[in-house]
């Protein structure tokens, strides 16, 4: 199928971009651990581990980063 041969190649290319770059990927990546960060402050680790848990099941559900 032409759609499963883009999101390899997608995937192949934003892998290569985060090893090229690492502050983009920090970047990207710095508002889910600030969320998890305030909600460790505020309600613990176990419900920072419960919400980092749920997201990481919507990023597999999904296929991508909500949306």
């Amino acid at each position: 199928m032409p759609g499963k041969d883009m999101d390899r190649i997608r995937a192949r290319s934003a892998l290569e971009t985060a090893k090229e770059q690492p502050v983009i990927t920090a970047i990207a990546v710095l508002p889910v651990l600030a969320v998890l960060g305030v909600v460790w402050a505020l309600a613990g680790f176990g419900w920072a581990l419960l919400l980092l848990l749920i997201m990481a099941g919507v990023v597999v559900w999904k296929g991508k980063l909500f949306g």
